[in-house]
């Protein structure tokens, strides 16, 4: 993860197709309940970080805020309960409600479309983080115009890595991974 950028531009093109390869992500029934706002260039980017670090003077890692490009990625789960209303998935009971979802398939399938564009980014060469809005979901979500009835999964920073700043990791990096045996468990728990 990179928690430091130069303040560069990606080229538009190359950013395109770097968000693009999130729409590729599984979907629940193709319900494609998922979206992306992208914030690129000072202007848009600092709308965001005006709504959740107003005074990020003492924001820990200062570097994050010039990367020059942000996603937001959201899940709409009302085009899941939409979907699975329709005849060839009615039987499920899926589209009586979301409340009917023992798994919330718009998170998850949301959650799959950010790794893919984390994936083609590191591809591409670019740097990304991925953090959650927490407390400041509804006033992103609210300045950027989106409807209310998405939800924000989580905020990709995208641009090219400076590792001439503050590379510190995260204060979570000095956990250890868990031993292979204790995740894998081959043929039964």
């Amino acid at each position: 993860m990179t928690r430091a950028f130069l303040p560069e531009p990606v080229p538009h093109d190359l950013l395109t197709a770097v968000v693009d390869a999130g729409r590729r992500a599984p979907s629940a029934g193709n319900s494609q309940g998922f979206a992306f706002v992208v914030l690129e260039g000072p202007e848009q980017t600092a709308r965001y970080w005006d709504t959740t670090l107003p005074g990020r003077d003492s924001f820990g890692f200062p570097g994050l805020l010039d990367a020059p490009a942000l996603v937001i990625v959201l899940a709409h789960p009302q085009a899941y309960v939409d979907r699975y209303a329709e005849p060839d998935k009615a039987s499920t009971g899926l589209g009586e409600g979301a409340e009917q979802w023992p798994v919330p398939y718009w998170t998850v399938d949301a959650s799959f479309a950010a790794m893919l564009i984390q994936l083609a980014a590191i591809d591409a060469g670019l740097g990304v983080l991925f953090f959650g809005p927490f407390d400041h979901e509804a006033s992103v979500l609210r300045a950027l115009g989106v409807p209310d009835d998405h939800q924000a999964i989580g905020t990709i920073a995208l641009g090219w890595p400076d590792a001439t700043r503050d590379t510190r990791a995260g204060t979570s990096a000095s956990r250890p991974r868990r031993a292979t045996d204790d995740v894998i468990h081959w043929g039964g728990w």
